[in-house]
């Protein structure tokens, strides 16, 4: 029952939502600030993870008819927790993410509300628009980067812009995750893939502004060797498996490109902590499901 109830939540998806939290604030400059508070990166750190895994409980509950027929295995059609014990689970986690990150600051508190409603509007409707859904995921991220970004709230305004590129980059895993159960086109990959290759050049372009691109360049390089070469394979052969394992890649290499952000507006050692979260996440991709 525990381990259905720890699948829920996606663990390994979990580690990436923290990495998101932790590239904020080095964006902030919080990092680079004399003598930096440990108990707030504390706060926001378990905030995101209460946050993400409440969405992603949710996301289960509007999903169980459908999952009854494509993913029967799931903890809630196989009946080993019951929609009523996975919507009070899910409610708990994003009423604890929010209340954790009104601890913080308002403004941290403000966006965690954000990050509840953007999620729940995804799981119950933006899932089901092609255009709207990859967006509304994409927007979830985006502003958990920005939730990091609160721990120095006068930050929030002049960085907001920067939560594009996370929606650019979790819309295109999103896109290409419908394929995940029947296949998908290997247009929308190839699509996805220049998406990826956008992302990529704004952090390269936002790294040489701060002087440090030849910092972020290691972290860069990882991140698309990461993530394209399982893209390829599933824009070769399109079926649902190589598509399932380009979208897991996609999403545990979120930690490779927070940590990127990291060397580029903190520090490489810093970054270097960052990208020690994948290892962990990728051991819990294996006891858990990422999608």
């Amino acid at each position: 029952m525990l381990k259905a109830l720890l699948s829920l939540t996606r663990p390994a998806n979990l580690v990436t939502a923290v990495a998101d939290v932790l590239a904020g604030m080095a964006i902030s400059g919080y990092f680079l600030s004399p003598n930096p508070a440990a108990a707030p990166i504390g706060w926001l750190s378990l905030a995101t993870v209460c946050l993400y895994g409440g969405g992603v409980v949710f996301n289960d509950v509007f999903d169980a008819e459908l999952d009854a027929i494509e993913r029967p295995e799931r903890p809630i059609p196989s009946g080993i927790v019951s929609k009523t014990i996975a919507t009070l689970l899910g409610s708990i986690l994003l009423a604890t993410g929010i209340l954790l990150s009104f601890i913080v600051n308002q403004t941290a508190g403000l966006l965690a509300v954000g990050i509840a409603v953007a999620s729940l509007v995804y799981d119950r409707f933006g899932k089901h628009h092609n255009w709207l859904g990859p967006i509304n995921m994409g927007l979830c991220r985006g502003l958990n980067l920005l939730l990091g970004v609160s721990i120095l709230p006068e930050q929030v305004l002049p960085w907001v812009w920067i939560g594009v590129i996370p929606i650019i980059y979790i819309g295109a895993i999103t896109m290409i995750s419908r394929g995940e159960v029947h296949g998908g086109s290997a247009t929308t990959l190839r699509t996805a893939g220049l998406l990826y290759a956008l992302v990529i050049g704004c952090v390269a372009a936002l790294a040489q502004r701060q002087h440090q691109l030849g910092t972020a360049f290691p972290f860069l390089f990882l991140f698309g060797y990461f993530i394209f070469p399982p893209l390829w394979r599933a824009v070769k052969e399109p079926i649902g498996r190589n598509i399932g394992l380009a979208v897991k890649a996609g999403v545990l290499s979120l930690i490779v490109m927070n940590a990127a952000w990291v060397a580029a507006f903190a520090s490489f050692p810093l970054a270097l902590l960052v990208i020690c979260l994948l290892p962990l996440s990728r051991l819990l991709a294996k006891l858990f499901a990422v999608t």
